[in-house]
């Protein structure tokens, strides 16, 4: 049988004039995650085809899954525009396809294909009794609720028939919603909403805050391998992790800031520093993982006094959903067992007994006053280190040093003494 992979499109169809921008968009990301596999593309408005080799059918589904922009995408079977050869291909299709002895069915047709001398109602008609007749299945036909749909589409050139569909991202085209900074810890949440900010269009850089030795340097490979999972999401599979020395001012927010307000200071200077250093980039929001009730430092009073000293809007994807939820999301994502690791950072160390959960903006100020903090946020924006992180990174930071900035000195030298060697040999 002769198969192609059909690719929908759902709410991205609704930009009118400004389509173009968006199909272009996801044209290239299709090409570039099926790069390395033996395919051709046939590019229609609102639909994308692809040919491609048998074997090669179950890497391509798993990878349209990792695109924003496509809807669902279908397996199907090619037939002649010959009533026939359409009832034999659909009685392979039923066959093969559905898993039980009876269930209910009907036959959809659409007629792409004007020429075609019977109606879409008509070809229905024709082929159900004759597809009910042969098949292996006892199928009874049910046209308002059926469980299974034979979709019939009379193309210009050949038919197409499909059964099920597969669902995708949704949402639209990576990068089509502009370019933001994710504030990105190394637990459950932050992954995810970097996971539906993204669904949604937004190309991300993440932003994480680093204190070792303090923390544990294993609490950055966390950020490292949760980047590596997020990047498959990406156009060209790469995602820019930007990580920031936070030792210093973690220090002194310990010895100077009264315990209840640990947190909200401690967070406040993690939005100036983000601030500064979306600005200076051309990033347009901060985003974040956070969602409402869920810590004592997440009620609408903390994130009033925390987002207080930024002017960039603040994003949070996971606003109004529950743990349980975010957890689903996580482990359909592959996110999750990296995330329990137990390796805290330094927004999950040193945490205050009892937090202030309704804290106001001049005792925040007040505290922040104990210690002198430009200079110190001035320098962890210096400072701050980027890798270029894809699914193949190979970065095991804790065998190189006892601290981010050592770890990386040292794979750096590592890494340009190997290109040395390898150029020698040549």
């Amino acid at each position: 049988m002769k198969k192609k992979i059909l690719i929908r499109f759902g709410d991205l169809m609704l930009k009118g004039k400004n389509i173009n921008f968006f199909l272009k968009r996801i044209r290239v990301h299709v090409k570039e995650k099926l790069k390395d596999l033996d395919v051709k593309y046939k590019f229609e408005h609102d639909r994308i085809y692809i040919e491609y080799m048998d074997e090669n059918e179950k890497e391509i589904c798993r990878r349209l899954k990792q695109i924003p922009g496509i809807f669902s995408f279908s397996i199907v079977h090619l037939a002649k525009l010959d009533i026939d050869d359409i009832v034999r291909v659909s009685i392979y299709v039923i066959n093969t396809e559905i898993d039980r002895l009876y269930k209910t069915f009907k036959v959809d047709t659409k007629r792409a294909n004007k020429d075609f001398p019977m109606t879409s109602l008509e070809v229905s008609m024709k082929i159900a009794p004759m597809i009910l007749s042969q098949v292996d299945k006892k199928l009874i036909v049910d046209v308002k609720h059926p469980e299974e749909v034979l979709h019939v589409e009379l193309r210009k050139e050949m038919t197409y028939i499909y059964l099920s569909s597969i669902k995708g991202m949704g949402g639209f085209p990576f990068g089509t919603g502009g370019k933001a900074l994710m504030m990105m810890s190394g637990g459950i949440d932050s992954p995810v909403a970097s996971y539906l900010a993204m669904k949604q269009g937004i190309e991300l850089e993440l932003f994480h805050f680093e204190s070792t030795p303090m923390t544990p340097l294993e609490s950055v490979q966390k950020v490292i391998d949760l980047a590596k999972v997020l990047a498959k999401y990406t156009t060209y599979q790469t995602i820019k992790l930007h990580i920031v020395p936070f030792k210093e001012i973690h220090e002194q927010i310990l010895a100077n800031v009264f315990d209840p307000y640990i947190i909200t200071v401690l967070r406040r200077m993690m939005y100036r520093i983000a601030e500064i250093y979306a600005k200076k980039h051309k990033l347009l929001a901060l985003l974040n993982g956070e969602s409402v009730g869920q810590v004592a430092s997440q009620t609408l009073n903390s994130m009033q006094v925390v987002e207080g000293v930024t002017k960039m809007p603040v994003l949070r994807p996971l606003i109004t959903y529950d743990k349980q939820d975010i957890i689903n999301i996580a482990k359909e994502i592959e996110s999750f067992d990296i995330s329990i690791r137990p390796f805290n950072d330094c927004c999950s160390i040193y945490v205050p007994r009892n937090p202030v959960t309704k804290p106001m903006d001049l005792y925040a100020r007040k505290y922040e006053r104990t210690f002198e903090y430009e200079p110190l946020v001035e320098k962890a924006v210096q400072d701050v280190i980027t890798l270029d992180v894809n699914e193949t990174f190979d970065f095991d930071i804790a065998s190189y040093g006892f601290s981010v900035k050592e770890a990386y000195d040292n794979y750096l030298s590592q890494r340009d003494d190997e290109l040395d060697d390898h150029i020698e040999t040549k």
